[in-house]
């Protein structure tokens, strides 16, 4: 295998002397994780020969990153004064802004308006390389202070040598010919299909294996049924080629550092976003684990490796992962972050298996989102799509929105207080715009809005990519704006506190977590207001089955908790419960069916997971009933947990 791969780096570095410019004095090449990189003493051949990178990434297939070699580059203080006189003053940059990543060649700046620094079409960020040899890497100071995206930024950069270690050791399983030549795909459901729950695909090929998303599911706390069965198939971890992960709910996301524990050390494909949403997650299940002295599945120690290991992508970047596997990542339209996963499985030279997996996906634009994206995506021969809603046309957004804010004015008239349990990621921050702007357009009250649990940290890293969100949004933003502030929103640090919100005389709106009870601040506000009739409970995201949540949507009267002592109390639901479906980041069934109409090419095979068996049966014969999908019925498929299923080209 070594003797190949020197035979590959002799035949790139062919290539690369043929088409590199002499005066880029040239001086070695590397494989850093996906990427190829071409480490040279003169970055400014960059300012005339522009075309000479894009020309050799097309000959070899390959993506290319250029970087100065450590003796060309500026002193970082010398690099830093450059910095600032390149850097437009309005970008708000200052010294402290800048830190240098020796290991990895990189400078970091942190801005309050990165499109400064980076300039039209990038044109800053190439002034930067060439004028001090530093790799320019932005990232945005949110106006809402994060912990946890400055306490990830100082962490990769403190294990920077790791890192750098990790990439090279992590290419040397991508940029190899494939042993074998078949494009044979096989797909074995571990978790996700026939439930909501626990998502995870095994994808193999007969050179790799990858695992597509590896999540828990919320409704159950024990093993198995709580997590993905890869028990079951005679695979260790350290097996796994490659993980990627669509989003960061932890249905998708929870228990990927559980692959670390045992053994797995490779690459995690995400977008920049989930990464750090995922990782916030994560510690959240460790916290809540052991509050409620539930057996713990991980470590911090593995959150954190996890993090080394993540190899963010940008939409649209199609990227090796594999031998015989390229990823490209879409927007998803669910949460930030999000992405659908196009999979390209098979001969690097043409002839394989095009897939796509959907993850969660939203086919609608809202007030936070844009809709999911399929104008960019390329052939799909199989297709698997989630189907949540597949049983369900829910009501337009504008009457969820409607309905909610009559929700709310109701129990404010007879004096009450609304719960919003909701889910710390996409549908808190969706609720927090829909009541700024009902208030600030005098539809709602100027009540108190309670927000408590992991929304705020939740927050502060939507504001980190506002260019992630919808326009409108993101307007605002560019605006000056923070529309994720109001002045009737109050941030709840103590819970102690929560006894006086809910004794106060004054109606309010409580948003806590977790969206479907179960665990967190969103339960213990329960316990206190769930016997008074004049309040009311608003569920506006899905219940998982088994869920405290859905068991109380579903109509059960007399709750049983334990306390943290120990002790177990009845909770009698005397408040009104209502449940507003329209807020939901999946598409329902006609959106959908809508979504396949609207891909480029139409799929031969289509896969359906994510859903309850009847919402999935739904789907199934609504999909066949479509004039434009022409996709026989036998071609729909309806997998359970641990089936496997093979295709060729």
């Amino acid at each position: 295998m070594v003797f190949v791969r020197d035979r590959l780096l002799d035949e790139i570095r062919k290539v690369i002397m043929e088409n590199i410019p002499p005066e880029a004095e040239m001086r070695r090449v590397e494989f850093e994780g996906p990427y190829l990189v071409i480490y040279v003493r003169n970055p400014g051949f960059l300012k005339s020969e522009t075309s000479a990178i894009k020309n050799i990434a097309k000959i070899l297939r390959k993506r290319i990153i250029v970087k100065v070699d450590p003796q060309a580059r500026k002193k970082p203080q010398e690099a830093r004064s450059k910095i600032l006189e390149l850097v437009p003053s309005e970008a708000g940059v200052s010294e402290k802004d800048i830190e240098f990543d020796e290991v990895l060649g990189e400078v970091v700046i942190k801005a309050a308006k990165p499109g400064l620094v980076i300039g039209a079409e990038g044109e800053n960020l190439k002034r930067i390389l060439v004028e001090t040899g530093w790799r320019p890497r932005v990232v945005r100071k949110p106006p809402i202070k994060s912990g946890l995206l400055e306490g990830i930024i100082n962490y990769m950069m403190n294990e920077s040598d790791y890192r750098l270690k990790f990439l090279r050791r992590a290419s040397e399983k991508i940029h190899v010919d494939p042993l074998f030549k078949s494009d044979t795909v096989r797909i074995t459901a571990l978790g996700g299909f026939m439930e909501v729950g626990r998502s995870a695909i095994l994808l193999e090929t007969p050179n790799s294996k990858i695992l597509l998303d590896f999540g828990l599911n919320p409704g159950i706390n024990t093993p198995p049924n709580m997590y993905p069965r890869i028990d079951m198939l005679n695979i260790a971890p350290e097996e796994i080629d490659a993980v990627v992960v669509t989003h960061a709910h932890v249905d998708h996301c929870g228990l990927v550092p559980f692959l670390f524990k045992y053994g797995y050390d490779g690459p995690v494909y995400t977008t920049e976003a989930t990464r750090d949403l995922m990782a916030l997650m994560q510690l959240d299940i460790l916290d809540v684990a052991r509050r409620e002295g539930n057996p713990i599945p991980f470590t911090q120690r593995e959150v954190q490796k996890m993090v080394l290991h993540t190899i963010p992508l940008k939409y649209g970047d199609t990227t090796d992962i594999a031998p015989d596997v390229k990823i490209t990542l879409y927007n998803a339209g669910h949460i930030l972050g999000s992405a659908m996963v196009h999979i390209y499985a098979g001969n690097p030279a043409g002839g394989g298996i095009n897939i796509l997996y959907s993850g969660d996906i939203k086919f609608q634009r809202t007030r936070l989102l844009e809709r999911a994206s399929v104008e960019e995506i390329p052939r799909v021969d199989i297709l698997i799509l989630e189907s949540t809603y597949g049983a369900t046309d829910l009501p337009p957004r504008n009457e969820a929105e409607e309905k909610l804010i009559e929700i709310i004015k109701k129990t404010i008239e007879r004096k009450g207080k609304v719960l919003i349990p909701t889910l710390s990621v996409g549908r808190a921050q969706e609720i927090m715009l829909v009541l700024r702007s009902a208030m600030m357009e005098k539809k709602l009250d100027e009540i108190p809005v309670y927000i408590e649990g992991m929304i705020d940290e939740v927050t502060a890293i939507h504001t980190a990519y506002p260019e992630l969100l919808s326009r409108e949004t993101f307007a605002l933003f560019k605006s000056g704006e923070n529309p994720f502030s109001y002045t009737t929103f109050k941030r709840v640090e103590d819970r102690r506190a929560r006894s006086d919100i809910v004794d106060a005389p004054e109606s309010s709106v409580i948003m806590a977590t977790s969206g479907m009870l179960t665990g967190g601040p969103a339960v213990e506000y329960f316990k206190l207001l769930a016997g008074d009739p004049r309040n009311t409970m608003v569920f506006v995201n899905y219940q998982v089955k088994g869920t405290l949540g859905r068991r109380i949507k579903d109509g059960e009267k007399e709750i049983q908790l334990q306390e943290e002592d120990g002790r177990i109390v009845t909770v009698k639901v005397n408040m009104e419960i209502q449940s507003v479906e329209g807020f939901s980041g999946h598409s329902d069934r006609k959106q959908l069916v809508r979504f396949v109409e609207s891909l480029p090419t139409i799929p031969k095979k289509i896969i359906l997971n994510h859903g309850e068996p009847s919402a999935i049966a739904s789907l199934a014969k609504e999909l066949g009933k479509s004039k434009d999908i022409r996709v026989r019925t036998a071609d729909i498929i309806m997998p359970n947990v641990l089936d496997t299923l093979t295709f060729k080209p």
